[in-house]
């Protein structure tokens, strides 16, 4: 057995109570992979946003000792484009190269700190607006649950902070046990879309059929060549309004959807499996072998020889 490594989870005044706890949930039932520990910025108690404090165990020194980082997010009167130099002086202590984690608003503290500057990254869908009037050099997108612009991690509002724990646990450990933390937890491995299906939008019509059906059958089918004209058929659409249902429903079309669900497919079968690339490509979907290659690198920046000896080196 592996050593545990040591995440420390940073709490400050306005700090919401439920994404305080996830990373400790959600880690914490990796099998021992993971020591969390919460600290702040003083070692004192934190105000919280709920009518409550608590009480933490550490003191920002312990952010030195850390593997893995995670700012927990605040409330919104504590968002600005300063950081308060108590926060400052904690954040100094984390070593260069540290990963580094932040749920919804918690982004707000790393933009301020300047570790996000000229990075990818992503917050809470309604503090978009705030986010790009005060840290313009961020590239912000706001329409997926989280950012990977390694060692700087995003996620999007509240709980995306199970997905991205979930992605660290899938990134250092595999899919296998991501997948068994995630039914521990009673939560979804992956979920189709990202925060733009949470945006507030005018109700659907009534009746409106969904596509939640037409999804379940794709996944049985990923194999198969499938098309907009084979999903909308099933779901007895036209094309024009299946594929705005389905964008509403999940926040990417049917298109980028189904390449996001095989290239998921084709990183367990790289991580479970001894077969060619050629091989896994045709049984998620995928043309070629050169096809696998060209979404795998787009969407994690990896061939798929090097995901796999990268996963089979961590098991």
């Amino acid at each position: 057995m592996q050593r545990a490594e040591r995440v420390v989870v940073l709490a400050l005044d306005g700090v919401y109570p439920f994404e305080l706890g996830i990373p400790r949930r959600i880690l914490g039932a990796a099998d021992g992979r993971y020591e969390v520990v919460t600290c702040s910025v003083d070692g004192g108690p934190v105000r919280t946003e709920a009518d409550f404090s608590i009480t933490v165990e550490h003191g920002p020194q312990v952010l030195a000792t850390a593997g893995t980082v995670v700012v927990a997010p605040v409330a919104p009167a504590h968002l600005t484009a300063g950081v308060p130099d108590d926060v400052r002086a904690a954040l100094a202590l984390i070593r260069p190269g540290t990963r580094t984690v932040s749920i919804c608003t918690g982004a707000f503290v790393l933009a301020a700190a300047g570790l996000l500057d000229g990075r990818r990254a992503t917050t809470h869908w309604q503090a978009t607006d705030r986010f790009r009037q005060l840290f313009p050099q961020v590239d912000l997108d706001p329409d997926v649950l989280f950012v990977d612009d390694d060692p700087v991690l995003t996620s999007a509002g509240a709980a995306s902070g199970v997905d991205v724990c979930l992605h660290l646990i899938r990134k250092d450990h595999g899919s296998r046990l991501a997948n068994t933390v995630a039914r521990r937890c009673v939560v979804p491995p992956f979920r189709d879309g990202g925060q733009a299906q949470y945006v507030e939008r005018p109700v659907p019509e009534t009746g409106a059929a969904a596509t939640a059906a037409t999804r379940v059958w794709a996944l049985e089918r990923l194999g198969e060549p499938l098309t907009l004209s084979d999903l909308a058929g099933h779901a007895r659409m036209s094309l024009r309004t299946f594929a705005r249902r389905f964008h509403d429903e999940v926040g990417v079309s049917p298109g980028r959807w189904l390449i996001q669900q095989r290239v998921a497919r084709a990183r367990l079968l790289l991580e479970s499996s001894d077969l060619s690339v050629d091989r896994v490509a045709g049984q998620v979907g995928f043309a070629t072998g050169a096809s696998l290659r060209r979404h795998l690198q787009a969407a994690i920046g990896v061939s798929p020889q090097a995901y796999r000896r990268t996963f089979r080196r961590t098991r």
